[in-house]
């Protein structure tokens, strides 16, 4: 179940991910598959060959794109989220979500 986010958030994500472009969105999530997992990141690209780059690039495994059309997604979880959402810039993915307190190392400039 995935909380914590907007409809128009949502609605943007699935927008840059039907237009071929690597779209990431961070939300609270519970699965007791996983139970201390309390976030996750959907990293999604409507063009499987661009996301399967991405993927192997980043040291991931593309046979773990989740593939249901139209929004294809890789799910981000725990340190590797944190590293992926550092490595994007995307701070306030972090810091909305309470990443940002446990990341090992954060390269943010400081303002």
């Amino acid at each position: 179940m995935a909380f914590g986010i907007s409809r128009k958030e949502l609605q943007q994500w699935k927008d840059a991910v039907t237009r071929g472009e690597l779209a990431f969105i961070t939300h609270y999530w519970i699965d007791p598959r996983f139970p201390d997992m309390k976030t996750v990141t959907k990293v999604g690209c409507s063009n499987l060959h661009i996301l399967s780059e991405w993927c192997a690039a980043n040291g991931l495994n593309p046979a773990y794109i989740h593939q249901r059309p139209p929004f294809p997604h890789f799910d981000l979880m725990g340190l590797k989220q944190i590293e992926i959402l550092q490595k994007e810039q995307l701070w306030t993915h972090l810091e909305r979500f309470g990443l940002a307190a446990i990341a090992p190392h954060s390269e943010r400039p400081l303002l």
